[in-house]
């Protein structure tokens, strides 16, 4: 689990919402992303990875001008040539862009991506939630086949059970295409025009800007409105309805617990068809309108982000319920991005950041993290000079260890390796210096060997 980081203070402190990755948390990230990688692989994703820095213009296209990322969240800037440019809010958008921009319409289709790193929403912290926060995600592009929507919950799902998960519920809804769409959100907007009096300022602008988003307020006099809102299952086309109980069938089919959440919009521009949340069930379901925390409006808005579904708890706090991924179908986003065509697409991503904080996540460590068995203690001039060739001997020899290369005192290496439980030391002295020999102490029974430098790495991987 992700240790808790100590507020920033002083006037060179981290910046609010962004943290330093350090330590172990630092390996627990790594290893996350190879057992990601490695299950993405697996199913046939290949790697992308898209600039920290997009164009403003692929965001305020793509995601839509009247969503809380592109109005309040994004972090732009100006350059000397005048050009405006955002840290990206969220990975969908980009990728399209470079499927586009590289022709990736002449590959064998669909073409399926994994990515994996930092993205950035100017949005009030809270816990699990931070504005540098990181993703896993998962797009496949090029293919309307409802399949495509089962195989990316299907690997995210993997993905999670692989890291500890063991209770997770799929909520699913569908929007439908363009023509179902739009036929919803008349309804949805006649529906809340009656009771226009009784909703939140923000969601009275909603009403008129972006309908949708009226089903992620989480103001309470607007949260109970939703139990009367009508469902977009309701107005989904034939061909809508079709490709959403396809999605259910491979989900019965792959055994994946589901539940249809008629609510559920995840409300961005870009989104039709399939939307859907993964849910850690551990605990129980909120049922009642969480208190509102004040946060900028985008609890469920966030791009296959982690949605704050729960009542703002104290750190050290377990959530009741828990979105750790999320996404969708995207089939017209591409043109928004300057297609000439749609390009159907769906993904979705992991908030790594909270599936982190979770203690019942396994501690997965990447292959590179070799927890040494052996720390090498130097003594005299002499020997700091023959130090480094012998260091990287057993760097040769693929035998990890830690140094005391910059103290002088041998009291305090040794110190220094029984509080890191090191069971194993080598001392290389003047008199060891001059014979081409190392002392091979065992710390807890403070037996010893001298060892020639050449017989090291064989001595030591003989040790238990």
């Amino acid at each position: 689990m992700i240790k808790k980081q100590p507020k920033p203070k002083g006037p060179f402190a981290n910046p609010k919402g962004m943290r330093d990755i350090i330590g172990d948390d630092y390996y627990r990230y790594q290893g996350f992303f190879e057992k990601a990688q490695e299950i993405a692989v697996y199913y046939g994703f290949k790697p992308i990875e898209t600039p920290m820095l997009e164009k403003e213009d692929v965001f305020t296209s793509g995601v839509g001008e009247d969503t809380d990322i592109v109005q309040k969240e994004m972090y732009t800037l100006k350059t000397k040539g005048g050009d405006k440019l955002v840290l990206r809010p969220e990975a969908t958008a980009s990728i399209v862009r470079a499927y586009i921009q590289h022709g990736m319409q002449s590959l064998p289709q669909p073409v399926m991506f994994y990515y994996y790193g930092p993205l950035f929403r100017h949005e009030r912290p809270q816990r699990g939630r931070f504005r540098e926060h990181y993703q896993f995600g998962l797009e496949i592009l090029g293919t309307s086949k409802s399949v495509a929507d089962a195989l990316i919950i299907q690997t995210i799902v993997t993905i999670l059970k692989e890291v500890g998960f063991s209770d997770l519920t799929v909520c699913v809804n569908s929007l439908g295409d363009k023509e179902s769409r739009s036929a919803y959100v008349k309804e949805l907007v006649s529906y809340y025009r009656k009771h226009a009096g009784k909703l939140c300022t923000h969601c009275r602008e909603r009403l008129k800007t972006n309908p949708l988003r009226l089903l992620d307020c989480k103001e309470e006099k607007c949260w109970t409105l939703k139990a009367g809102a009508p469902e977009s299952v309701t107005y989904l086309t034939p061909d809508s309805k079709k490709h959403f109980k396809e999605v259910l069938e491979y989900l019965e089919s792959m055994n994946i617990p589901y539940t249809i959440d008629s609510t559920l919009v995840r409300g961005l521009d870009y989104y039709s068809q399939t939307v859907f949340e993964i849910m850690d069930s551990t605990g129980p379901k909120e049922t009642t309108a969480p208190e509102n925390t004040e946060q900028s409006e985008n609890n469920t808005d966030s791009v296959k982000d982690t949605a704050d579904t729960v009542n703002k708890e104290p750190d050290d706090a377990e959530p009741k319920a828990l979105a750790i991924a999320g996404g969708g179908r995207y089939d017209s986003l591409a043109r928004q991005l300057g297609s000439k065509k749609d390009i159907p697409g769906v993904g979705a991503a992991i908030g790594v950041d909270r599936l982190l904080m979770q203690k019942y996540v396994k501690d997965i460590m990447p292959k590179i993290f070799k927890k040494p068995k052996v720390y090498f203690v130097q003594l005299g001039f002499e020997a700091k000079l023959k130090s480094l060739p012998i260091l990287e001997t057993l760097r040769k020899a693929k035998i990890p260890i830690m140094q005391g290369l910059a103290k002088d005192s041998i009291a305090a290496q040794l110190a220094t390796a029984e509080k890191l439980n090191i069971p194993t030391v080598l001392i290389f002295g003047q008199k060891e210096a001059m014979s081409n020999t190392v002392i091979v102490r065992k710390l807890d029974t403070r037996s010893q060997d001298t060892v020639s430098i050449d017989n090291l790495p064989a001595y030591l991987k003989k040790l238990k």
